[in-house]
Formats: C-alpha cells, sequence, structure tokens
C-alpha cells in the first residue's frame, strides 16, 4: 500500500472537502447537475483509500481494491439522503467496506459456490423484507418457508459468506479522531451479525430436549445458578450439572 499512483491518481495530490462545499454539490447533484457529482466523487477519494488500507493484507493489489472501493462511493452518493442529517463519510463508509467485502468473497481461495452465495444473499434480503413487514427479527423458520428452502440449508448459506472482522478495528481517520466499525454501526440489536447468532443460538436450543431447552433457558439467559435450577425443576444439582454438559455439547453441532 506504499504506493503514491494508484489506477493512475496520484493520492497525494488528492483535494479534500469540508462538510459544507460537500452538502451543497450533494444538493446540485441529486438535481442532476453531472459536473457537481464528478467533482463530489473525485474530492471523496481520499475516503476510498482511508477504507481500503484495511484490507491491505488479504493479497489484492491497491488498485482493485480501489476501484471497487469508488463502486461503493458511487453507490452512496446515489442513494445518500441528506435529510437525515449526518455526514456523508458516516453513510458511506459501511457500503465501501460492503462493497470491497463482497469483491473478497467473490474472489476467495476459500471458494464457496455461486449458489450458496446466492441462498445467502437471497435470505438477508428476504430478513430485511421481513423486518419490515413483521416489526421484528424474523425466525429461520420464516425465512426458509418464504424461500422455500430447508433451515438446514438457509443457515449453512449464511455461515458460508460469514467474513468476521474486529468493531474495534480502525478503517477511516475523519479529521483527528480514528473511526471504527463500531462507530458506525446503528442499532445494536438489529445488526446483521447479532442476528446470525440469534438464529444459530435459536436452532441449536430448537434441537434439544424440553428438559434441557428449559435448564439452558434458566442457566445462561435468565442468570440462575445449578442449585437453583434444581430446586425450582425439582432434581439434584448433580443431574441439573449434567443434563446442562450433554445440551451444551448437542448445541455445539449447530451454533
Amino acid at each position: 500500500m506504499n504506493k503514491v499512483d494508484i489506477s493512475g491518481i496520484d493520492t497525494g495530490k488528492l483535494p479534500r472537502i469540508s462538510h459544507k462545499r460537500s452538502m451543497e454539490l450533494m444538493e446540485l447533484i441529486k438535481g442532476g447537475d453531472t459536473d457537481a457529482r464528478e467533482e463530489f466523487i473525485y474530492a471523496n477519494l481520499r475516503l476510498v483509500l482511508s477504507v481500503i488500507q484495511r484490507f491491505a493484507n488479504r493479497g489484492e493489489t491497491p488498485d482493485d481494491l480501489f476501484q471497487v472501493g469508488c463502486v461503493g462511493l458511487i453507490k452512496a452518493i446515489d442513494n445518500f439522503d441528506t435529510s437525515h442529517g449526518v455526514r456523508f463519510s458516516t453513510y458511506a463508509v459501511p457500503m465501501i467496506i460492503g462493497e470491497v467485502r463482497r469483491y473478497l468473497r467473490d474472489n476467495s481461495s476459500i471458494r464457496v459456490s455461486r449458489s450458496i452465495r446466492d441462498t445467502a444473499y437471497r435470505a438477508l434480503q428476504m430478513r430485511n423484507r421481513l423486518v419490515d413487514e413483521l416489526g421484528r427479527e424474523p425466525k429461520l423458520s420464516e425465512i426458509a418457508e418464504k424461500l422455500s428452502l430447508k433451515e438446514e440449508d438457509v443457515m449453512f448459506a449464511l455461515d458460508a459468506i460469514a467474513d468476521p472482522v474486529s468493531l474495534h478495528e480502525p478503517i477511516f481517520r475523519d479529521d483527528s479522531d480514528a473511526v471504527a466499525i463500531v462507530d458506525q454501526v446503528k442499532d445494536e440489536t438489529t445488526g446483521e451479525d447479532i442476528w446470525l447468532n440469534g438464529v444459530a443460538l435459536e436452532y441449536g436450543m430448537s434441537r434439544l430436549s424440553e428438559r434441557e431447552r428449559n435448564i439452558i433457558n434458566m442457566r445462561f439467559f435468565l442468570g440462575r445458578t445449578q442449585m437453583e435450577v434444581a430446586s425450582e425443576i425439582g432434581i439434584s444439582q448433580a443431574q441439573v450439572s449434567r443434563l446442562e454438559k450433554h445440551a451444551l455439547a448437542s448445541m455445539k453441532k449447530y451454533v
């Protein structure tokens, strides 16, 4: 990433843009001004450059990552809504990251078949649609039913495209403070990763017996001790311990 010239652009000469000028250009862009659009894109290439630096060790050339990041930048420009009152960079960074991550998954040496990727993306799209319709996070069974697929197939596809990263990894430096992924999370209760974890737990819990499910719920969701659980369901603490271990071992096959 030490190159000064990326995709024919001298990165040392990339311009900076003020928030005020950014909003002025955005209003012109919404009105169809192509010159303003070109100026805005060029003025935000530093943003693309700062984002792709976090992917420097993925084995891809900076030129390729930069071009993919520019695609994400253009998508962000096309979809940005000034009425939300947020900085463009706050909206654009996750969009650019998403575009680069999709590129890396599609070109990964760990090959995931096109059909599995398509299934996963369809599942994520269906999940978003059901959130709007139901006003809550949909169950895996509801998504699978809408897609006419088995729950196992949907879960396998979602797991295959997972690309975990640290939420505290810096991805962009705005003026003085570094911006981490965690700073871009809009809602901690509806994030895609949290939803996937919830789906996996629900799927694992569904494979337990009613007694085991009850014990796991009391121990790990209600915070009860083994003695408290034993007293409540009328068995010994040793039995609770054995059932708990068996239930956790069973869940590990699915979670």
